[in-house]
């Protein structure tokens, strides 16, 4: 067994009095596979400024200016997150949802596909007997 020590002991980290945080699930459930950089940054930014039920009243300008987008990038992330239901949206109000691994599983392929990144070997055989059926 490797014999983990922190780097800076004098730094460790604790967990916030505020209630943001960052699921794990995220990476383990592979949601962070479906989706795209710009939009894991916007969904780093809403969980970490959201209340105690995801909620957030940034609004859409504000958004763009901290995190460096334009307007397209912006709209792109947004409906990423959206498409694979780790947020909605209903202007002005975000809300951050819960992570339910059903729908990374399904919905990581199509996302991907819709951001022409790379699919997996499976999906790509799947689809095709799909559309031959």
């Amino acid at each position: 067994m490797i014999q983990k020590y922190p780097i800076c002991p004098q730094r460790i980290r604790k967990i916030p009095s505020q209630f943001s945080w960052v699921d794990h699930r995220l990476v383990r459930d592979r949601f962070i596979e479906s989706i795209s950089h710009p939009a894991a940054a916007l969904y780093l930014f809403l969980v970490t400024v959201a209340d105690s039920q995801g909620l957030s009243y940034y609004s859409d300008a504000s958004l763009m200016t901290r995190l460096s987008m334009d307007a397209q990038t912006f709209d792109q992330a947004r409906q990423n997150l959206i498409s694979i239901e780790l947020i909605a949206w209903r202007a002005p109000l975000y809300q951050v949802l819960p992570l339910d691994p059903h729908i990374a599983h399904q919905g990581a392929p199509e996302a991907r596909e819709k951001m022409g990144q790379p699919l997996s070997i499976g999906h790509i055989f799947k689809k095709m007997i799909g559309e031959a059926s």
